[in-house]
């Protein structure tokens, strides 16, 4: 689908036209420059590669700086690939956000926020505690049993236990669009979507 690159500016409420105060994000979004046109006869599949934000050439090697001269366009810090644009599209050209203000609801893919090494009732939601009334004092949020015996005498996979929290790509659909402003490059999303504040986003329609 259609999209752009973003980058997520923080979290805001707003009053909707029935009073309601409604959680939103804003996302800067682009303006992103076409730095890659690909076509079923080159590469097997029509997509565009698209770039956001300036970065100095002295970080990129020159394969990177040959592909944005070739592109005649400054060297960009991200690129990502989008689907369904169509051909109206060629090297170089400016997509902004007001392709999102005939939409009504995007897909945002981002990266969420590592929680390092957690245990089981922060990265499961486990209800801890349990009995306290027979003389257990230390297991408060412990697993419990994982369910092995002489019989299968192994643990399954995929058994919920301790371990890495967080930091991997999440994507969160259908979220309502609740304002686009052209002049700033900002769009303005229902809800929250994943990551930090200055994270980069994907927006899909």
């Amino acid at each position: 689908m259609p999209g752009l690159i973003g980058k997520k500016i923080g979290m805001t409420s707003v009053f909707s036209a029935d009073g309601r105060n409604v959680p939103c994000t804003v996302i800067e979004v682009g303006p992103c420059v076409v730095t890659q046109v690909k076509t079923e006869a080159t590469d097997g599949y029509e997509a565009l590669q698209l770039g956001f934000e300036e970065q100095k050439e002295k970080h990129l090697t020159k394969p990177e700086l040959g592909h944005f001269r070739k592109a005649g366009v400054t060297p960009k810090r991200h690129l990502a690939e989008f689907k369904g644009f169509g051909s109206e599209y060629a090297l170089g050209d400016t997509i902004g956000v007001d392709i999102f203000t005939d939409a009504d609801f995007v897909d945002v893919v981002g990266t969420s926020k590592g929680k390092g090494f957690q245990g089981v009732v922060k990265r499961h939601g486990f209800g801890g505690v349990g009995q306290t009334t027979h003389g257990q004092h230390n297991r408060l949020r412990a697993p419990g049993s994982v369910g092995a015996c002489s019989y299968p005498a192994k643990v399954f996979k995929g058994m919920r236990m301790a371990g890495q929290t967080g930091n991997e790509r999440v994507t969160v659909q259908n979220l309502q669009i609740i304002k686009v402003i052209p002049e700033h490059n900002l769009l303005m999303i229902k809800g929250s979507v994943p990551g930090a504040k200055g994270s980069i986003v994907l927006i899909e329609k």
